[in-house]
């Protein structure tokens, strides 16, 4: 009995460790790749030798880099805001207000994240251009809304649902109105659930592509994964593939940083709702 716990802790520990790797390998590869130039990128080597920061400091001073990240800076945090803003009064609506049709609406706002984007993207363009959003950064917000809004909504509403009736019948006996209840009783409850929402959004608004490569023209008005997916070298064949990688750890290391930060908020919110009492 003992040697078969034994040789379980073994297996589980060796899994935990293949799961690491699987997953750290990647972006500590880039690192290394990013330390590196020339004919040096195809040496297989832990750590480079003579690591090339030059990478680092020409994707800023050939392209406008540092303009690319606070564009994605903006996009991303008014997507959230709106999401979340939008979302916690859907949420209270659909979570704690009876009315016909509830499930179904709730079913159908789901249904809609689950549209790939290449499905809704002419319909899309229509729009922003009607819109006279074309080249704006308001129309990659106004898009993405179409896939962080259903996720948030129906997160928040899961959340929504588990919370204490006793706490929302005190309140409507004290005499508060709707807006009170949310605000003052439901919102501060709810922060591991805005927490996980608000940065898997930001996370899905920061990465997306097909949008931002439509919907936008020039350099100036680029989000970060468009401007990694043109960094051009010095012929029509040649990738500086240096440069990328330096690049895509420019932009990884801020979300790696926020997932360290708020993961136990994250493993509370996506758990918050799983067990009903």
């Amino acid at each position: 009995m003992r040697a078969r716990r034994v040789v379980g802790r073994i297996l589980f520990y060796l899994l935990v460790a293949v799961i690491v790797v699987y997953t750290v390998f990647p972006f500590y590869w880039a690192i290394v790749s990013s330390l590196k130039a020339g004919s040096a990128l195809y040496v297989v080597e832990p750590l480079p030798r003579h690591p090339e920061w030059d990478n680092y400091v020409g994707i800023f001073r050939e392209q406008p880099f540092g303009r690319n990240i606070l564009n994605s800076v903006f996009v991303a945090t008014t997507v959230v805001a709106l999401s979340l803003g939008l979302a916690i009064t859907a949420s209270y609506a659909l979570g704690r207000i009876q009315f016909r049709g509830r499930a179904t609406l709730l079913l159908v706002v789901l249904s809609v994240s689950m549209f790939p984007q290449v499905a809704v993207l002419s319909g899309m363009f229509e729009l922003i251009r009607a819109l006279g959003l074309y080249n704006n950064l308001l129309s990659l917000t106004l898009s993405y809304m179409i896939f962080t809004l259903p996720f948030t909504t129906w997160v928040l509403t899961t959340f929504m649902r588990e919370l204490p009736k006793e706490l929302e019948e005190a309140a409507l006996v004290d005499g508060a109105r709707p807006r009170t209840l949310v605000t003052r009783v439901f919102l501060p409850l709810m922060w591991p659930a805005l927490a996980t929402t608000g940065l898997l959004a930001f996370i899905a608004a920061w990465n997306e592509f097909l949008f931002a490569l439509t919907f936008t023209l020039s350099n100036e008005r680029r989000t970060v994964p468009v401007a990694i997916a043109l960094i051009s070298g010095a012929s029509q064949f040649e990738l500086p593939w240096g440069r990328v990688m330096a690049a895509s750890v420019i932009v990884t290391v801020p979300l790696v940083v926020l997932v360290l930060i708020f993961q136990r908020r994250i493993v509370s919110g996506l758990t918050a709702g799983a067990v009903k009492g």
